[in-house]
């Protein structure tokens, strides 16, 4: 889990270290809207990641608090993923990204 900002400091660095980089926005946003996944879902459903890089992305944030994980005991192990409530908080951010984009491509025709 990343520190806390010291008094009277923006938490965007900390916010962009903990949801930024090539593709946790992209998990991220698999895990709120669409809800729990397995890897290989996830897999196939953002295709240009390695498996490494996916695992890795998924173990920081789940480091982070942001996707929860869930090994189930069968043979073979069963593991899903899921968006905790801290990252379904993120939801007004992504919507709002959302919108400007809309408002972006409406005003550029």
């Amino acid at each position: 889990m990343l520190d806390e900002p010291a008094a009277g400091l923006c938490p965007a660095p900390l916010v962009f270290a903990m949801i930024g980089g090539k593709w946790k926005l992209s998990i991220l946003q698999i895990l709120i809207f669409t809800g729990t996944k397995r890897f290989g879902e996830l897999r196939r459903e953002i295709p240009a990641i390695t498996q490494t890089m996916l695992t890795k992305q998924l173990r920081a944030l789940e480091d982070d608090g942001l996707v929860h994980r869930r090994v189930y005991a069968e043979i073979p192990p069963r593991v899903e993923y899921s968006a905790t409530d801290d990252a379904i908080g993120l939801m007004p951010a992504f919507q709002a990204m959302h919108q400007w984009w809309e408002a972006r491509a409406s005003a550029a025709t």
